[in-house]
């Protein structure tokens, strides 16, 4: 027998994906504005800078190095945490001489707002429609409602006076595509007896009736599926989305000069000396270390330079920490080694350490 005939598929005809150019309105202030995002972010209003305030007064920053008996401890506790270590350099060791160093740890951080915008869209079901009734707010007159300072947090909120409604771009305002599985077609090959109608004997296939077809399962056989773009509603609401963003940037900078690695100095917490909260702070003045007052100029400077033209400065605070280190030069079978003890927690730092071996399981 003769196969089944095969239906024609019909013709995919749908609009583009991405949303046209033409789809959207020209809202003044908001010209730049794009589907998606990706537009950029909006020039803040301009605000007048900090006025200095009188710098405290500074008392003696300095603090005396630990004792040999801290300093033994702190190296026999460093040196039981290594598996490999033998404790003979922490028994036998002679401590020869100990050096202070007063290491300061300025950090800035700046809490922002940024703000961008997007056209988006959602399928119409009667939502208010309110574009050209008023002119919109400007992307900065919007209120929105910030987080507690220096948390992270993201809000969106639809701008006013500036949605319509618009046929659907991907249906071309139809509400219906052709179906993808079947092309258009609303049936497919039939899969027991691969189109021909009958099985292997000269029986009529059952499962096709011998039409050598079946039903597309995905569109029920009517060659098309609902729209997901507009959910079969043919038109869509098309307004403008401002993104709110509060976001936290921390720098630090550590001074000093005892020859210790500044990553051993991340991982450590120090003295707070001084600390300055405020909507946008001046310059540490009147600092014992020039190089401290250097640093806090130079990334305040900083800080309002790059974020001036994208974002808008909430809140500034910052501080400044005493990091103690001291510098333990000791003998061992007549050799000179050195270790560092650093930080509240004094930890410890001994990359030449004498006396290690190399573990290894049988």
């Amino acid at each position: 027998p003769a196969p089944a005939m095969a239906a024609a598929p019909a013709t995919i005809i749908h609009g583009p994906s991405a949303p046209p150019a033409n789809m959207f309105d020209t809202v003044p202030g908001y010209e730049g504005t794009i589907a998606g995002g990706g537009g950029g972010y909006l020039p803040p209003p301009s605000v007048p800078m900090p006025v200095p305030e009188q710098a405290p007064s500074s008392p003696d920053w300095h603090i005396p190095s630990i004792s040999e008996d801290r300093a033994r401890e702190s190296f026999a506790t460093y040196v039981s945490s290594k598996c490999c270590y033998s404790s003979a350099p922490v028994k036998e060791g002679v401590i020869t001489n100990m050096e202070s160093f007063n290491t300061y740890r300025y950090r800035l951080e700046t809490f922002m707002e940024s703000r961008s915008t997007e056209w988006s869209q959602e399928p119409y079901t009667g939502q208010p429609v309110d574009a050209g009734v008023q002119p919109a707010p400007g992307p900065w007159q919007i209120a929105a409602q910030p987080p507690a300072f220096f948390q992270e947090h993201k809000q969106t909120i639809k701008v006013p006076y500036t949605s319509s409604v618009k046929n659907c771009h991907f249906c071309l305002g139809m509400g219906r595509n052709p179906c993808t599985t079947c092309a258009g077609a609303g049936n497919k090959v039939c899969w027991v007896c691969n189109g021909s109608g009958y099985r292997q004997s000269d029986d009529r296939c059952m499962h096709c009736n011998g039409r050598g077809r079946e039903n597309c399962s995905s569109c029920s056989g009517s060659g098309s599926c609902q729209c997901d773009t507009c959910h079969g509603k043919r038109q869509l609401l098309v307004f403008i989305n401002l993104i709110v963003k509060w976001y936290d940037d921390l720098h630090d900078i550590h001074l000093y000069s005892s020859g210790l690695r500044v990553e051993n100095l991340e991982k450590v917490s120090g003295k707070e000396l001084f600390k300055d909260a405020q909507y946008m702070v001046y310059p540490v003045r009147g600092f014992p270390d020039v190089s401290v007052a250097q640093a806090s100029e130079r990334l305040v400077r900083d800080h309002q330079v790059k974020y001036a033209q994208t974002s808008l400065i909430l809140q500034q605070r910052q501080t400044i920490e005493l990091i103690p280190i001291t510098k333990v030069n000791y003998m061992w079978k007549g050799k000179p080694y050195v270790y560092y003890v650093y930080g509240n927690e004094f930890k410890v730092n001994a990359d030449d350490y004498p006396a290690t071996c190399c573990c290894s399981v049988m």
